[in-house]
């Protein structure tokens, strides 16, 4: 994988994860695992490397910036998609 953007790590809470697994579907479902309860960045696809086993993944998340249900019990404002804010 390239190396890590200074940008995606600025301020305290941004996250670059890397995510190693067997298989395209566990990637991606544990990407979706994250962004069920954080704002991110996903990745569209994994890669393969190489000489090297199963896939990866690259995401970005925003723990500043929580959507999934433990947001809503928090009580924080609730997520608007960008169609309800035009």
């Amino acid at each position: 994988m390239n190396p890590i953007n200074e940008v995606h790590v600025s301020e305290p809470g941004l996250v670059v994860v890397d995510v190693a697994a067997a298989d395209d579907a566990t990637a991606l479902a544990f990407q979706q695992l994250l962004a069920d309860r954080w704002a991110m960045a996903t990745a569209e696809h994994t890669t393969r490397d190489p000489g090297e086993p199963g896939v990866r993944l690259r995401c970005y998340l925003d723990l500043r910036q929580p959507t999934g249900p433990t947001a809503a019990s928090a009580g924080a404002v609730p997520e608007v998609s960008a169609a309800a804010s035009r």
